[in-house]
């Protein structure tokens, strides 16, 4: 799509057409209106940023909190909802959660909420204690 968005050769409504087309009987008579829109303003490239802010916005209305969990190890699902039981408790939202796995952290997890940052993981205790030591 991106490579069709940026086609010189491409009209603006030909490249809508192309979007639409391609999400036939997925979109409302709105948001194929807000893709034409956006052809015609040269803004279609940017509709993944739109969808972000959008969910965002979301959210934050329904007190809806994202968390990024990395793990070492892949997480079983009780220990998964216990764990974004335990977030929700502490953060009074409810928590939303996507789980990546990271070898590098050894063991534990590290949890990324927003600005937040709770590392549980094996690589920084050993990184503070490594600091204590040194100090």
């Amino acid at each position: 799509m991106l490579r069709a968005i940026r086609d010189p050769g491409l009209s603006d409504a030909k490249v809508a057409g192309l979007f639409i087309a391609i999400l036939a009987g997925k979109l409302t008579a709105d948001a194929e209106n807000f893709v034409r829109v956006l052809a015609e303003n040269k803004r279609l490239e940017l509709l993944p940023e739109i969808h972000s802010q959008y969910e965002a916005l979301r959210n934050e209305r329904e007190g809806i909190v994202q968390a990024e969990v990395h793990s070492a190890f892949e997480l079983a699902a009780p220990q998964l909802a216990d764990l974004l039981s335990r977030l929700e408790k502490k953060t009074g939202r409810k928590v939303k959660a996507s789980v990546r796995l990271d070898k590098e952290l050894i063991g534990g997890v590290k949890l990324v909420l927003g600005d937040k940052v709770i590392d549980g993981s094996v690589r920084a205790q050993l990184a503070a204690l490594e600091s204590a030591l040194k100090a």
